[in-house]
């Protein structure tokens, strides 16, 4: 029996890196032997109708949201198709949209899926941004996201604010840039990573391949 393509949409708002982040989505698809098709967009319905949901983002957290909310109709979009159990990846400031508000340059609404809010970084004696790679500290085998990831696992960050005052069920994972900042969240259905994947050579392949195999409950389902 053949297997069906999975559509895979790529979020088009002006955030930045869709084409990286777009051909880092096909590669991992292509080497995990997953029919695939990646598409960069904005139309609210394509959005409404895709398998899975990636949401780049760079800049900061309060240009990201306007850019959004710009666009008529996305974000309803995405959060019809998220409401629903499609499966949802937000990069860098993609994932941080994810928290209830951003700091950055004002107080601005995130999606509220998970907690905390995303503020300027706290790390006495070291430069901000964070920039370069950096060790992913995780349980292995606690989130499928994970799997396969070896322990000395590292991400590529960018980054001068982060998610503070989560929720420890909803992290995944954390790096160390002067105490422990979140670096993978997820809550039923949508996770986030805060470093760039699509920067993150096998390390990212990998956890984008896990991405398009991961099957999660969606978020107030019923286990």
């Amino acid at each position: 029996m053949a297997t069906a393509t999975q559509s895979i949409v790529v979020i088009d708002y002006n955030g930045g890196n869709l084409a990286s982040a777009a051909r880092a989505v096909a590669r991992a698809a292509a080497d995990s032997g997953i029919d695939a098709t990646v598409t960069i967009t904005a139309d609210p319905e394509s959005v409404r109708q895709a398998d899975r949901i990636v949401l780049p983002g760079q800049g900061a957290f309060a240009d990201c949201a306007a850019g959004l909310a710009a666009v008529p109709g996305l974000k309803p979009a995405i959060i019809d198709a998220t409401e629903a159990g499609t499966p949802f990846l937000g990069i860098c400031v993609g994932m941080q949209l994810m928290a209830q508000r951003g700091l950055e340059h004002a107080v601005t609404p995130g999606f509220g899926w998970i907690s905390g809010e995303i503020a300027r970084m706290e790390a006495p004696g070291l430069r901000l941004p964070q920039m370069g790679w950096n060790r992913l500290d995780f349980t292995p085998g606690a989130h499928p996201l994970t799997e396969g990831l070896d322990a000395d696992a590292h991400g590529y960050f960018v980054h001068s604010y982060a998610l503070r005052h989560g929720a420890v069920d909803e992290l995944v994972a954390t790096t160390d840039y002067g105490g422990a900042v979140p670096a993978i969240v997820a809550r039923g259905n949508r996770a986030g990573t805060q470093f760039h994947v699509e920067k993150s050579q096998t390390v990212g392949l990998r956890i984008l391949s896990n991405f398009l195999r991961w099957s999660p409950v969606r978020e107030g389902a019923a286990a």
